[in-house]
């Protein structure tokens, strides 16, 4: 007999100290109705993570699903600047409401509750996993079809604590087009392997840019590799999406909800295709 892993869900000896899985989800709001969970991960920063979770979002609601978004990016929210709220969430004695956006789209980030949202949150890792938790058990999520779950970067305490807590249906991993994306999206996609989680596909965002003058799609980075490193996961491409200023010019102004693009069109396909 090998030595004792301690892990059962490996094992498949009869022993005397066998315990059956534990299910580590935790229940969310007693007053919350939530469909599907998605998750959007990176291997690294910086590469439009928050922008990718914002525009799922719009482009769901479009299709006229009522959605959310976890803001579990508690040091570096961005959400809520991308829809222009400001305002600060209330509580009451049933729990925590998320603020809705301009098209109704449920939003909640520690920004939302700090007294002036260029504080910095100068916080430890396990206070950090703990806030997630409670987005999740304490605020209200009324008929949500899809809460999108907008992750820190990396594999460390608050991914962790989202895929052991959530009930994540499905995420997408946000690459950029640089060589480095393949060990990137290896880190993201072997997490997501470890703990069961479904991967929806990848999402390459900064893909290219149009020229304004001849309309030819010019690499920046140079050539792409989401293709190659999507075939050798065996994951599809959801989306390429460019550098655009217009978008950029709407996120900074907090307008996210008016740009008209459908460069998520495909992503939103895949993710709409989970409730069917």
């Amino acid at each position: 007999m090998s030595e004792c892993t301690h892990d059962c869900s490996t094992c498949g000896q009869n022993c005397a100290s066998r315990t059956a899985p534990q299910d580590l989800h935790e229940a969310p709001h007693k007053m919350s109705k939530i469909k599907k969970v998605i998750g959007v991960v990176s291997g690294k920063g910086g590469v439009g993570k928050s922008m990718t979770s914002a525009m799922m979002a719009v482009s769901m609601r479009r299709l006229g699903y009522q959605c959310g978004i976890l803001d579990a990016d508690i040091t570096g929210p961005s959400i809520p600047k991308l829809f222009g709220i400001h305002a600060r969430a209330m509580g009451d004695e049933n729990g925590i409401w998320p603020i809705k956006s301009r098209t109704g789209i449920d939003v909640m980030s520690i920004n939302l509750l700090l007294e002036n949202e260029e504080d910095p949150v100068v916080w430890r890792g396990p206070v950090i996993a703990g806030a997630v938790k409670q987005f999740w058990s304490d605020v209200i999520w009324q008929d949500v079809d899809f809460l999108f779950v907008d992750m820190p970067p990396g594999t460390g305490d608050v991914p962790l604590t989202v895929f052991q807590t959530l009930p994540v249906d499905g995420i997408i991993v946000v690459a950029s087009p640089q060589e480095l994306v393949s060990m990137i999206v290896a880190k993201a996609v072997k997490m997501a392997k470890m703990m069961n989680i479904p991967i929806l596909g990848i999402v390459e965002n900064m893909s290219y840019v149009v020229c304004p003058d001849c309309g030819r799609k010019i690499q920046v980075f140079g050539d792409s590799h989401v293709d190659e490193v999507a075939a050798k996961y065996e994951l599809p491409v959801l989306a390429k999406m460019p550098i655009d200023p217009t978008l950029a010019k709407n996120a900074d102004e907090g307008l996210i909800e008016t740009f008209v693009g459908d460069y998520l069109d495909g992503a939103a396909q895949a993710v709409a295709a989970l409730l069917k």
